[in-house]
């Protein structure tokens, strides 16, 4: 990438889903050297990064963010330029069943990684201290729900609805508070629905894919007129690389795919895409497996991000549009049957989750 000019980066929550998309990309098209922090709950997997195991620039640490004498070693040992902060419980439903876990790692955890790097941004030359950017990733979500019309921009006041997205704003808010308090480089984006692929199968579109290969029953909740933004997860981390490397310190990005579809039309689309793809299987048509399930309590009705300034200000947009990238998406779950099995436990199996009913 033109401009990119760290050296050491550590990126948070690697193994993950779009923390894993990261470091394929920033190793693909950078020469930095990136390390990876992970504690490998559920949802992170070093299988998502097989390709570059061997790559004589990745490093991996199993350290929990929380961990504040681990994250301080990692600062000590590894002299990062930059940290891309992606460590975070992530899902709607689980969030509902169990808000703590949540807390702890969101706004617990992301506060922890803040006192540290701000020790170690602190005792670094006058140099290293200009250069060095700390970098939080975050969700359209803690914006709230939309109606029928308008967008979410970076002025958009908070209004989270789920423990997940309350979480999340909580964890913005702490980052904007180093900046204006003690003056730490930060850099915040708000993004859209990712996907693609290595995302765990919990999410709407790997469920779909699952279940249709195997004759289950397509979920949809409520009506299914929901409607989310969606977006590439390899756009989603070239944008992050921008913003890393142009973004305005204290500045937030909102990154958005320009692809609004309700959850019904995306399960369509994948279905007619499987039609094609597997054209022997006993399921086709694989739409005749939607089912219509009890909705998400407290399901926000429309996400949607008005991407202007990061286009306007940093030069970025969105290669794939929603055709393309879904197309990608699906090839790509067919090739790597292996993958969404051997990332899968006891931890899911899936199963519904996400009614409030677990203690």
């Amino acid at each position: 990438m033109d401009n990119f000019s760290f050296s050491r980066i550590l990126v948070t929550g690697g193994a993950g889903f779009i923390g894993s998309n990261l470091i394929h990309f920033l190793l693909k098209t950078t020469s930095t050297q990136v390390v990876n922090v992970d504690c490998l709950t559920y949802a992170g997997h070093l299988e998502s990064l097989a390709h570059v195991s061997d790559n004589k620039n990745y490093y991996f640490e199993q350290v929990d963010i929380g961990d504040a004498s681990q994250i301080r070693r990692i600062f000590d040992d590894y002299k990062p330029d930059a940290i891309m902060h992606l460590a975070a419980e992530s899902h709607v439903d689980r969030s509902i069943d169990g808000p703590l876990d949540f807390i702890q790692t969101n706004v617990v955890g992301t506060a922890v990684l803040l006192e540290e790097a701000r020790r170690y941004w602190s005792q670094l030359s006058t140099d290293d201290r200009s250069r060095f950017r700390f970098h939080h990733v975050s969700t359209d979500e803690v914006y709230g729900t939309l109606g029928a019309d308008g967008l979410f921009t970076e002025n958009t006041p908070y209004s989270p609805n789920s423990p997940y997205s309350a979480s999340k704003a909580g964890s913005d808010h702490l980052v904007r508070a180093w900046h204006e308090t003690y003056g730490l480089p930060v850099v915040i984006t708000n993004c859209s629905n990712n996907y693609g692929p290595y995302q765990f199968p919990e999410k709407l579109i790997p469920v779909v894919i699952s279940n249709a290969i195997q004759g289950k029953p397509l979920p949809i909740y409520g009506k299914g007129d929901n409607v989310r933004d969606w977006l590439y997860v390899e756009d989603h981390a070239e944008a992050l690389c921008v913003v890393l490397s142009t973004g305005v310190l204290g500045e937030t990005y909102n990154i958005g795919g320009h692809n609004e579809k309700t959850n019904l039309e995306v399960v369509q689309q994948l279905c007619k895409l499987l039609d094609e793809f597997l054209v022997d299987s006993p399921y086709v048509p694989h739409e005749s497996l939607i089912t219509y399930v009890k909705d998400r309590p407290g399901h926000d009705l429309r996400y949607a991000i008005d991407a202007t300034k990061i286009k306007n200000n940093l030069g970025w947009t969105p290669k794939e549009t929603f055709d393309t990238g879904l197309r990608k998406t699906v090839q790509w779950y067919l090739g790597n049957r292996p993958w969404c099995d051997s990332v899968k436990s006891g931890a899911y199996d899936g199963q519904r989750i996400g009614l409030g009913t677990e203690q």
